[in-house]
């Protein structure tokens, strides 16, 4: 069952929670899936399912860990490609691509443990953000691609929804 943002909840504890509601509906998607089906491009962009799970780990890192000074892996970035990040490298396994954004999850679930939502840090591009607007931007991003995942689940194989139905 999905998590439930509490109703009457603390600030980040909801923030938090309303993130990983989205994140838990990213790794459903890819539930019952072959290989082929998670890195077949479904748009004329290339956008995979696969691809969008690379991404999302990428942007976890980068909005959580570096403003705030903490470690990150090498991230796909390349300043000459703007889609390398959401593109499925021939030598990535899905299984190295779910990792990789378990691992993203796990650094950025501890820099919300760590901080409170008034800490500011220095954004890639040299602005300072919140703790509370990462989160805020985190919960769009990971919303807004999970919604791409439904359709791309829908046309692969039929299924729907943001979560499965018990």
């Amino acid at each position: 069952m999905s998590q439930l943002v509490p109703f009457t909840g603390e600030e980040k504890e909801s923030l938090h929670v309303s993130l990983d509601r989205h994140r838990d509906v990213v790794l459903w998607k890819l539930e019952g899936l072959d290989d082929e089906q998670l890195r077949r491009p479904m748009t004329p962009s290339g956008t995979s399912l696969l691809g969008l799970v690379k991404h999302l780990a990428a942007v976890e890192y980068g909005w959580f860990c570096d403003p705030f000074g903490r470690e990150t892996e090498p991230l796909p970035f390349d300043e000459n490609d703007e889609n390398a990040d959401l593109r499925v490298e021939p030598h990535e396994t899905t299984a190295d691509i779910v990792a990789f954004y378990a691992r993203a999850r796990a650094a950025a679930d501890a820099v919300i443990k760590e901080l409170d939502v008034n800490e500011v840090g220095k954004a890639w591009f040299g602005d300072t953000v919140s703790l509370r607007w990462v989160l805020i931007h985190m919960i769009e991003e990971t919303a807004r691609h999970a919604g791409h995942m439904d359709i791309l689940r829908e046309l692969i194989d039929g299924a729907t929804g943001d979560h499965l139905r018990v």
